[in-house]
């Protein structure tokens, strides 16, 4: 039985729920895998979805110190493949444009990884556009395989078009996960039809219905809880957040909860106390799947106030979104990049401006005074992710795609 071999950056990654749903469900479709990743990991919890994952995984060396001796080995294999010429070519192209030690190391994960793939690997899919990318495509042509793509956010919209053409043209076919995306990116290849949208949806077999009882708190009694799941970097804007948060009246009550890990965390919980807010501010750090359930049942509004940065970055359609929204939660968001295509604002969720913590502000004092419009928006938007947003169609379509190269 053959196998695809299916890369990414770090495995596994409590961010990334959606590549570990992903994989599950297409194993259980019968499509078996070799996970490949260019870091260990690094997050203190697992999501029960790694559990249940049977696949082998195989870590590169992140960085040639790491172990200069397979790397060694490596490069000599790859000197003496049939290969080698012209897969070596396309990594001076790149290096052409791109002369620095970040492009040298993912030449040296890619002799790694073509050296070390089991025979029984027949493809190679990567997720994302940017280094598991370029580590995969040099890989794929030292071991003479075709390989294809998941694209997703940063890894588009932080890569040079020159790279993102070379890599588009070299690639059998990839999908993406919103529109947005799709268009953007069959504007850069010379045949945009090898680019498809695949939303990622969600399994919602672990994610309870609506409450049948909604909340009647309106921030004169009892807290009103808000919540949000996100790595805090700067994309999730959080710290607009905090700025909207000390607008509010001052006899307005509720309370803000954070999970995720991230670089930023502690500037942003000493923003926090700069502002006065830290007593009605719980950091709750990185947390597994079911303990962000469990926390996000007993909120009465989610807020993720994505925006752009300057280096281009952007979420697509988060996955904590449409999770949230899942279980009837009323979403706050903003209108940058994907969002839109998830949350239709005053029908199925709230969307403000990015970067706009004045109109956030507003938008949250709104909402953390009318729990039926908070109610009547939230079970809108159960309807439609349950409805427009499973997991299935895309499980299906991309099973469909792998069982041809099996």
């Amino acid at each position: 039985m053959s196998r695809i071999a299916v890369v990414m950056k770090g495995y596994p990654r409590l961010s990334e729920t959606f590549i570990a749903q992903e994989i599950l469900g297409l194993e259980r479709r019968g499509i078996d895998f070799l996970i490949v990743a260019l870091r260990q990991p690094y997050d203190p919890y697992i999501h029960d979805l790694h559990r249940q994952i049977s696949a082998e995984v195989m870590y590169l060396p992140e960085y040639v110190k790491d172990d200069p001796a397979r790397v060694a080995r490596a490069k000599k294999w790859a000197e003496a493949q049939p290969t080698y010429e012209a897969a070596k070519a396309l990594f001076d192209a790149d290096f052409s444009h791109e002369s620095n030690a970040n492009r040298q190391r993912r030449w040296a994960q890619g002799c790694v990884f073509a050296h070390e793939l089991p025979e029984d690997i027949t493809w190679i899919h990567t997720h994302y556009l940017h280094t598991p990318c370029s580590a995969s495509r040099y890989a794929a042509h030292l071991s003479g395989r075709r390989w294809s793509f998941s694209a997703h956010a940063k890894d588009i919209w932080t890569s040079p078009e020159w790279d993102l053409r070379t890599k588009l043209d070299d690639a059998e076919w990839g999908v993406t996960c919103t529109g947005v995306n799709a268009k953007y990116l069959k504007s850069l290849c010379s045949n945009p039809d090898k680019v498809e949208l695949v939303y990622h949806g969600l399994d919602f077999c672990c994610f309870p219905m609506p409450s049948e009882k909604p909340s009647t708190k309106d921030g004169s009694g009892a807290p009103v809880q808000l919540i949000s799941v996100g790595r805090a970097v700067e994309k999730k804007g959080y710290n607009d957040l905090l700025t909207a948060l000390s607008k509010l009246p001052e006899d307005l009550n509720w309370h803000f909860t954070h999970i995720g890990g991230g670089a930023l965390s502690e500037k942003l919980k000493e923003r926090a106390d700069r502002l006065g807010l830290s007593d009605k501010i719980t950091w709750r750090g990185a947390q597994p799947r079911e303990e962000v359930i469990s926390s996000c049942q007993k909120a009465d509004l989610f807020v993720l106030p994505s925006k752009l940065t300057k280096s281009g970055d952007r979420d697509g359609i988060p996955n904590v979104l449409v999770e949230a929204q899942s279980m009837g939660i009323c979403c706050l968001s903003t209108s940058v990049s994907a969002i839109p295509e998830l949350i239709t604002d005053g029908e199925t969720g709230r969307l403000v401006p990015p970067a706009d913590p004045k109109t956030l502000a507003k938008s949250l004092e709104d909402l953390i005074k009318n729990p039926g419009e908070r109610d009547r928006l939230g079970k809108a938007s159960a309807e439609n992710v349950r409805t427009n947003f499973a997991t299935e169609p895309g499980l299906d379509h991309l099973a469909e795609k792998f069982r041809k190269l099996l």
